[in-house]
């Protein structure tokens, strides 16, 4: 019998978290679809075309297009889709994240926390970064907010050389950030930005999240949680769009016309962490108190504790909570602890005893009471629930 099993080469890098999720997204349509047999190599983002591509006999095509991958792409004259979507190209539809979508979730989580004041920082060449910049500029505007814009020069037009560039920026960067009066609310272009920024913002001693909030793009699984602290970020839905992307190819090797329109799909959501972790509020001296709260409220501190380290008397400073947080001391510090135990019950395999020391709770019944009373779950209840929806992942924390 003759084998029509179709040939796809894969021309995306398996270095960044977004690149592999689009290699997942394909090999998924493959699996339930099209039966492809897929060929891929290690790569980076702007690495040139391997060699065995030309005389592989493959039928389709779905990449990073570039400048420098363009010509040779085409001379193979076959069906191709292009998934950096960096510019159009006559004949190669697109598929490609929503970054307007992606600027108005991050606007959205950081209006969320109470930030009044925003930035932005990213890269001038990156395009990427150019239409984030573009769309959070226009989320601002909606809303009558003004935007303080940084940007890094790239040194030449490859996109590892224009981020590489970021490390060596860092005191202007540092300078810029001094300019931005707390709190601010700030989106970085994605997460190895996000990674510079904060390293700068650790040099420079500007506190985040409680001065300066901060959220990438991309929601990398590997650099969010090496970033001090751990950075929030912007989920793309890149299964998604590698999925799509092998629906469109598909189409085009079975001969059916696509327009050369570009596809765009939303984000999934704002994966949190404790760079947004706070509450902004304009009172300085409240700010320095919710950060102690935050530092040590799974330490087993209580109001007095809190007191003790305010500036301010009880009565002070539990009418400012009131006025600014419509909350009290007591509250913000079960918030902090409730919110500790939910990452330990999903993130862990730790019994609840564990839980409870780690989250400054004495007794784990006392731990059950308030928890079923913030959440109307029991904590195995909670665990249960978010197992199901995020599949077996827990890891054991010592």
């Amino acid at each position: 019998m003759k084998n029509d099993r179709r040939r796809v080469a894969l021309i995306i890098e398996s270095s960044r978290s977004y690149g592999r999720n689009l290699l997942r997204g394909i090999a998924q349509y493959s699996r339930t679809h099209g039966n492809w047999s897929l060929m891929h190599e290690e790569m980076t983002i702007d690495a040139s075309l391997p060699q065995w591509l030309a005389g592989a006999g493959v039928n389709g095509v779905i990449a990073r297009v570039d400048s420098h991958t363009l010509d040779p792409l085409r001379q193979l004259s076959i069906p191709i889709v292009d998934v950096r979507c960096r510019n159009a190209h006559t004949g190669i539809p697109q598929v490609e994240t929503d970054d307007r979508a992606v600027a108005r979730l991050a606007y959205q989580h950081l209006s969320e926390r109470g930030f009044q004041r925003f930035a932005f920082c990213g890269f001038r060449e990156a395009h990427y970064s150019y239409n984030r910049l573009r769309f959070f500029r226009e989320c601002c505007e909606a809303s009558g907010k003004s935007l303080a814009v940084y940007e890094t020069d790239g040194a030449t037009k490859p996109i590892t050389s224009i981020e590489r560039a970021g490390l060596t920026d860092d005191l202007a960067l540092s300078r810029w950030l001094k300019t931005l009066q707390p709190a601010t609310g700030l989106l970085v272009c994605n997460d190895i930005r996000g990674h510079q920024v904060l390293a700068a913002c650790r040099d420079a001693g500007i506190l985040v999240p409680d001065e300066l909030g901060v959220v990438g793009v991309d929601d990398d699984d590997v650099i969010c949680p090496l970033c001090d602290p751990p950075l929030s970020s912007v989920r793309p839905d890149a299964e998604r769009v590698g999925y799509r992307a092998a629906a469109v190819l598909d189409e085009l090797m079975q001969g059916n016309p696509v327009h050369d329109t570009m596809e765009l799909v939303p984000p999934v959501t704002v994966t949190q962490r404790m760079s947004t972790q706070v509450s902004a509020v304009e009172d300085r001296e409240l700010a320095r108190v919710c950060r102690f709260i935050r530092e040590h409220a799974c330490d087993g501190i209580d109001v007095n504790d809190v007191v003790e380290y305010s500036a301010l008397s009880r009565r002070a400073l539990e009418r400012r909570f009131r006025q600014e947080l419509d909350r009290t001391p007591h509250q913000e510090l079960m918030n902090v602890q409730v919110a500790r135990v939910k990452q330990l019950l999903k993130e862990t395999s730790l019994k609840l005893e564990q839980v409870s020391r780690m989250a400054g709770y004495s007794h784990p019944e006392r731990l059950g009471v308030v928890f079923k009373r913030e959440t109307g779950m029991t904590p195995g209840e909670y665990r249960r629930q978010a197992n199901h929806a995020g599949g077996d992942n827990m890891v054991q924390v010592e």
